[in-house]
This record gives structure tokens, sequence and C-alpha cells, in this order.
């Protein structure tokens, strides 16, 4: 039954930043034009952080109980959502308005570094979560 929840939860997880990353972003860069795009996505991705955050901890609380492995693959991907909430894109937000106001190359790779970072970091959280559900659903059939 917590295997189950554990699934569940990973699951909705990677669904919410498929969704996100795939769905949404493109279609907020497609419809509106750059500045009120850029300013929308300046409001979601707090928001998406916070709602990863959420999830990650009930999964990883979830499985801390019975299942140690896999709840140290959950915190790190929890680890790695507060990181990119609380710390990267303060640090992103900063580095693309300096570049914004300076128009400088050298403002620019830096900003591109930063979100690289976070996308880097994004993948491989959606790799692990994916790597948990399928493991899980091939090894513990139901």
């Amino acid at each position: 039954m917590l295997l189950n929840l554990i699934i569940f939860l990973s699951s909705l997880l990677f669904g919410s930043m498929v969704f996100f990353t795939a769905i949404v972003m493109p279609s907020i860069f497609k419809s509106l034009d750059k500045e009120h795009a850029q300013t929308l996505a300046h409001h979601l991705f707090p928001r998406y952080y916070l709602w990863c955050i959420v999830l990650s901890a009930l999964t990883t609380v979830a499985a801390v109980t019975a299942y140690h492995s896999l709840a140290l693959l959950l915190m790190v991907v929890l680890i790695g959502f507060i990181y990119s909430r609380q710390r990267l894109l303060g640090k992103i937000n900063q580095a693309r308005k300096k570049w914004l106001d300076t128009d400088s190359p050298q403002d620019k790779s830096r900003y591109d570094s930063l979100h690289r970072r976070s996308v880097i970091i994004n993948g491989f959280q959606m790799v692990v979560l994916l790597m948990i559900v399928v493991a899980n659903l091939m090894f513990y059939p139901r």
C-alpha cells in the first residue's frame, strides 16, 4: 500500500514537471509577446518549485519509513527543488535583470550559465523520478 502511494506521488510529480516544461512554458512563449511571457514565467516559477517541493516532501516522508534507498533518491530530488527555488531562482532573476540593463555578453553568459544549471537539475530530477516509477512498476508488479 505504501509503495503504491510512493509510485502515485512520484508519478504525479513527474507528470507535473513534464506538463509545466513541455506544455505550459512553450505555450506561454508562443502566445504572449516576449516581455509579457517573461513576466508571467517570472511569477510562475516560484509556484512551480513550491508545488514540486510539497509533492517531493510528501513522497520522501512516505518512503522514509520502509523504503530507505527510495527515500534517499527522493531526498536528492527534494533538495534539488529547494536549492532551485531558494537559491538558484534568485540568482537567475538577478543575472537576467543585469543582462537586460547592460546588454553585456558577459552578463548574458552568466544568465545562460545559471539557466542551464536549472535545466540540468530539473532534467536530472525527472530522470530520477522516472527511474523510480518504472523500476517499481517493473520489479514489484501489482
